[in-house]
């Protein structure tokens, strides 16, 4: 690896590092050897992590020997350097004439980002430099525990009190050998991310908490997320000691935010009103066992659950200061609008006085909270959520967050802690409302309106601060996204002497950035308030949003300012039928709201993007949502970004409103004001900063390219641009005419793909990644692929790769398309069979994108989610004529069962999973169904909503129990599964050739597309029934398309079609080029599939119409289109090219394939367990 020396300091690089590497490892080694902060800015895709880690660990190394050499210069007296004075070691030496300045005292580095998964980035970047520091990663019991008990728990507050217990108990046997253990090499060495800190406990049996916990002491650098620092409760529940550390904060665009909701709360009445329900239960539990005489607290030592060791007065104390703080939130008067109340921070203490809650009686209380939830630690119940109680004991930490002896000035803790709080009180407007109590304790002000009690900190520079005053030496602050940075500098309250904006790494050329104030119908664009919404204005989005996905190849991400706005926009467009177009060019895959099912979404995306002749997808997301922190849409994934306004903070929110005025009132104290931002100043900076999180997205490392469309009239405003990154700024061009728009950014492409080498294969499908690539090292494309092979994205997509030599799709996909025209035998492929089988297959061999991944997370309609769900799968699964039935693809039948459970578990709670799982196993291992059903009807039967999952599982069982199945179904739900004879018959005897009277091989009749056939193209008629998508029934015997061909007529139609299926792509590929042709071939698959006319239509028109010599292309494709689409088609052509329609072309392949679309065996394969 490459040597730099920066300020004296040898760093070893991975490579050799761009200018803009070195300008910002030069930054960082400013803040260290100077003990100051820095907050430093350089664009995603610059390699910031890997810059961080070498620069850091190289100058603690460096410090470490020059230490190391100023403590042998002073032993031998100058023997060794006579000629040396000791200062010449260098100002770090200088340090060490600290008595405590010696080998145990060299910082320690604490590395903080957002999330455990970009923290396991960065551990990877790690591995892959030279540097092995001893290494240690902070997370929580949730996601560290082994203990099979601990796991079970819901909440990850019962799950830390019923590991103290076991802990103070020594019943927890992975704890008890973490002392003996934790000194093993194989545990201590390793650079381990949390997923393999979790792997080594549990092959060691040791707790991977605890473990993590004794390995901090010893470590070189600590990996934790940020919350972990900024909150003082965790940072004491972790036992983390700043003095003298460096504190990186990576993905640093969050802290503000992170910094003011550690210090905040919001107690609703539902929170009390738990919190004086577990107190009941515990009171009513503790008389009982008074009034039994029972010895009190030493009685169930040995037992596994220990009594409570409180008196019955204490907890009836505990439960009158719930009722007191209940009833003194209840007292304060509120205006009759609904808009609440807000007074000094100063108040809180007040208010929680009336309550006997005080900084001397703090203690106490939080110590008798503390016992009762861990008393009720494992038990379950609705009537044990000690949620609120835990969430109280968290306030009042909050609230009296300083020592008394420093908040000595009555009870406030100083006037400059103060004065960044507010407090807020509100009417519920939730949900849940305060549990009405009939014992003799409840107030009368528990059966009225409740109100939230609403502590908010408008300061990120408290938590700053105390970082400070815990002694941190440096505090390094870090993103991508971080401009404006003076203003961000301003917020955080402590001086930055270092601040850099760096420029990215890539040339003019691979960027575009436009402002588009207007739609292609002229109208303005516009996010503001009063515009949203209207007519007018999403019609003309709409349009925009269509014609640029026209030009943008492969993956588009579109930005909306809400959830709200996304989801009116979506109702808007689906209604005027924009959204179907929109579809017809790139499927939607819309962001949930719910965590959940975000990963399935966006994998769905990235198989669609790399599904082989693809036109690529779109991805409809929100700024400041999950998909615009982090995630991976480096090259194909992410060619374009649209941003479709200025996501501003809702104007009328509460705590927005209060923390605008208390901007204002802090910079009017600060008489000129350069100390604070203002209240305006904030609230455009937060709008600005979602929207340069969201152009992060589009360039992720050196040879990336890609587009940028600021789509609102607003950014046309210099103050706007202003407020961009400061690599971003000089590419931006503001457009008057859509026109230009399209013009620009199809000849920037058209530039860039010609220019830039094609994206390196991927291995697998793209995973989730948060963080960003660090650049690598140039790797030039093979000299020895053709041109047309780099561009191709049959290059660089994995599932053509994993074909024998001998599949259609191997090659080119034209002849692919030609094959599936031949009435050829396809050889079975042996795969797994049902649920547990394609599970346990999945453990051995891991399958490509199923169809029912892309199909979950479908977003438009039923029919676009069938599309969507054929697709990713290209040129793999074709329906083809068939002799012999086609056994299902291991792959899709294992992604099947996965999705399958992934649903079931989402569904159920984690005891009747365990309680499905093993039903599955016991059916596996006997055989025996009865039993299957009676575990499935407790678990299924009960809530409609999990009803489908029932019927669902159809497909998973066993041919000889699937009457059977179909009669519990009925009785469950009242719904059948679909079930037909031939289901009940085993799939190796379905796949035998019937015979005719003499004994030999009939031939399989054939569906033509009658009204029945039709009806089994249908996607509609079997979506989510647990059945084939294609469901095959023998066709009426009156329909003339019954019967097999005869003569030798069909082998030389059969060829000629052949001949002109190749004529017109070859011509189709001449014209259009490359990527022209592969959308063309996209669409026909598409509409093979779905039988839908006006989608293959949009793509046609959209690549013929452009010049007058590719209107044959169009009138041509008729060869493809179904018999009772010609008339229509006929028509469409006249109308596009204003040409009379000049007939039928010679026969093509359409008697002998889409007019007859496939030849389906009787009886379609049924996976069983």
């Amino acid at each position: 690896m490459p040597k730099i020396v920066l300020n004296g300091v040898t760093i070893d690089f991975p490579f050799q590092p761009y200018k803009c590497q070195q300008e910002y490892m030069t930054k960082v080694l400013e803040c260290l050897q100077q003990k100051v902060n820095g907050i430093l800015e350089s664009p995603t895709g610059t390699g910031k992590t890997l810059c961080l880690l070498c620069t850091t660990l190289a100058w603690r190394e460096h410090l470490r020997d020059t230490i190391s050499a100023r403590k042998i210069a002073e032993r031998v007296q100058g023997e060794l350097f006579p000629n040396q004075a000791l200062s010449s070691w260098g100002s770090a030496a200088a340090a060490a004439e600290d008595p405590i300045a010696c080998y145990t005292d060299i910082p320690k580095i604490i590395y903080a980002s957002r999330t455990h998964s970009q923290l396991t980035q960065v551990i990877n970047e790690l591995r892959n430099t030279s540097y092995r520091p001893k290494v240690c990663v902070l997370g929580s019991r949730e996601q560290l525990c082994i203990h099979p008990e601990v796991k079970k728990q819901e909440s990850n507050h019962m799950q830390i009190h019923l590991c103290r217990r076991k802990v103070a108990n020594r019943s927890c046997h992975f704890y008890n050998n973490v002392e003996e253990k934790s000194l093993e090499q194989e545990l201590a060495s390793p650079i381990l991310d949390i997923e393999d800190l979790v792997k080594s406990g549990s092959k060691h049996r040791v707790c991977p908490y605890y473990l993590s916990r004794n390995l901090k002491q010893q470590a070189d650098i600590v990996f934790m997320p940020y919350n972990y620092l900024l909150d003082a409760k965790n940072r004491r529940a972790h036992s983390i000691d700043l003095k003298g550390t460096v504190v990186i904060f990576d993905e640093a665009h969050n802290v503000e935010k992170m910094c003011e909701e550690s210090a905040s709360f919001d107690l609703t009445p539902h929170d009390l009103a738990s919190g004086l329900d577990v107190i009941d239960q515990v009171l009513e539990e503790q008389t009982k066992t008074a009034q039994q005489g029972e010895p009190h607290p030493e009685f169930s030592m040995d037992s596994p659950s220990p009594g409570l060791n409180m008196e019955l007065e204490d907890i009836a104390k505990l439960k009158m200061i719930l009722l007191r703080l209940e009833g003194a939130i209840d007292a304060v008067e509120l205006p009759g609008d609904d808009s609440g109340v807000t007074k000094p921070g100063s108040y809180i203490f007040e208010l929680f006085a009336e309550a006997q809650i005080t900084f001397q009686t703090k203690g106490c209380i939080l110590d008798s909270l503390d016992q009762i939830i861990q008393h009720l630690a494992g038990r379950a119940g609705v009537f044990t959520n000690t949620a609120g109680l835990q969430k109280l004991a968290d306030i009042i930490q909050i609230v009296f967050s300083v020592d008394p002896s420093e908040g000595s000035r009555g009870s406030s803790a100083g006037l400059g802690a103060l004065q960044s709080y507010k407090v807020h009180i509100h009417p519920d407007v939730g949900h849940r409302r305060t549990a009405q109590r009939s014992d003799a304790w409840s107030t009368t002000a528990a059966r009225k309106r409740g109100k939230v009690l609403s502590y908010w900190c408008f300061s990120p520079g408290h938590s700053m601060r105390e970082l400070v005053r815990q002694g941190v030496r440096s505090l390094i602050l870090t993103s991508g996204t971080l401009a404006p940075v003076s203003s961000f500098a301003l917020e955080m309250q402590i001086p930055f002497p270092v601040c850099l904006e760096n420029p990215h790494i890539i040339d003019k050329h691979q960027i575009w950035v436009g402002v588009v104030p207007r739609g292609p119908d002229g109208a303005q664009l516009s996010s503001a308030f009063d515009r949203r919404f209207s007519e007018e204005c999403l019609s003309s989005l709409g349009k925009a949003l269509g014609n640029i996905a026209r030009v943008v190849p492969y993956g588009l991400l579109i930005f909306f300012p809400s959830y709200p706005v996304m989801e009116k926009s979506l109702q808007f467009w689906r209604a005027r039928d924009l959204a179907r177009k929109m579809e017809a060019l790139k499927p939607l895959f819309v962001e949930p709201r719910s965590k959940g099912s975000f990963s399935e979404t966006i994998s769905a995306y990235y198989a669609r993007v790399a599904a082989p002749g693809s036109t690529g997808a779109t991805f409809l997301a929100v700024c400041r949502g999950k998909a615009s922190e982090g995630l991976d849409f480096s090259d194909t994934n992410g060619r374009g970004v649209i941003v479709t306004g200025l996501p501003y903070p809702p104007r009328m929110d509460p705590r927005v409103v209060l923390k605008m005025q208390f901007l204002d009132e802090m910079r009017g104290q600060g008489g000129a004001g350069g100390q604070f931002l203002s209240g305006q100043e904030w609230y455009r900076q937060q709008a600005s900063r979602a929207v340069n999180q969201a152009i992060g997205r589009v360039i992720r490392h050196r040879q990336d390219y890609g587009a940028v469309f600021l789509c609102d009239h607003r950014f046309a405003f210099a103050d706007a641009r202003a407020q961009l990154p400061s690599w971003v700024r000089p590419h931006v061009r503001v457009y008057d005419n859509f026109g230009h728009v399209i013009r620009d950014v199809a000849q920037f492409f058209r530039v860039a793909e010609r220019t830039m080498p094609a994206p390196a294969p991927r291995a697998a499908a793209p995973s989730l990644r948060e963080g960003e690539d660090a650049v690598r090292e140039d790797k030039s494309p093979d000299p020895l692929l053709s041109t047309r092979k780099a561009k191709s994205l049959d290059l660089h997509v994995p599932s053509l790769k994993q074909r024998s030599s001998g599949s259609p799709a191997a090659g080119d996909p034209e002849c692919s398309l030609c094959v599936e025209y031949e009435q050829e035998p396809v050889p079975a492929r042996p795969g797994p069979r049902g649920l547990l089988a394609a599970l346990e297959h999945s453990e051995q061999r891991a399958g490509g994108p199923g169809e029912e991944q892309a199909h979950s997370c479908s977003t438009l309609s039923l029919l676009s989610e069938k599309r969507l769900a054929e697709e990713p799968r290209g040129g793999r699964k074709k329906i083809r004529l068939v002799s012999h039935l086609e056994e299902p693809v291991a792959g899709a039948q294992t992604d099947r069962a996965k999705l399958f459970m992934v649903a079931v578990k989402q569904e159920l709670s984690q005891a009747n999973f365990a309680t499905f799982t093993q039903a599955l196993q016991d059916y596996k291992g006997s055989d025996d169904f009865a039993a299957l059903a009676a575990c499935l009807g407790p678990l299924f039967a009960e809530d409609p909503k999990k009803h489908s999952l029932l019927q669902g599982f159809y497909q998973f069982v066993r041919p000889h129990h699937k009457q059977q199945f179909e009669e519990v179904c009925i009785q469950l739900t009242g719904r059948g599964c679909g079930y037909r004879p031939e289901h009940s018959i085993p799939r190796r005897q379905r796949a035998q050739p019937a015979l005719d009277p003499t004994g030999r091989t009939a031939p399989d009749p054939k569906l033509t597309v009658s009204k029945a056939a039709a009806q089994q193209l249908d996607p509609r008629e079997h979506l989510n029934q647990g059945k084939p998508h294609l469901s095959p029934r023998p066709p009426p015997t009156g329909d003339p398309g019954s019967h097999p061909q005869q003569g030798s007529r069909a082998p030389r139609a059969g060829k000629q079609g052949q001949r002109a299926v190749s004529a017109y792509l070859a011509d189709a590929r001449r014209a259009l080029g490359s990527a022209g042709c592969s959308q063309l071939l996209a669409a026909l698959t598409a509409y093979k599939q779905d039988d839908d006319l006006d989608k293959v239509l949009a793509v046609l028109a959209a690549l013929t119409t452009a010049k007058p010599e590719d209107f044959p292309l169009l009138q041509r494709f008729s060869m493809f289109v179904r018999p009772h689409h010609k008339q229509r088609f006929s028509q469409t052509c006249t109308d596009l090219t204003g040409r009379p329609y000049p007939g039928m072309e010679p026969p093509g392949p359409q008697e002998e394939g889409l007019a007859r679309p496939a030849v389906l065996p009787h009886g379609a394969p049924q996976p069983g367990l």
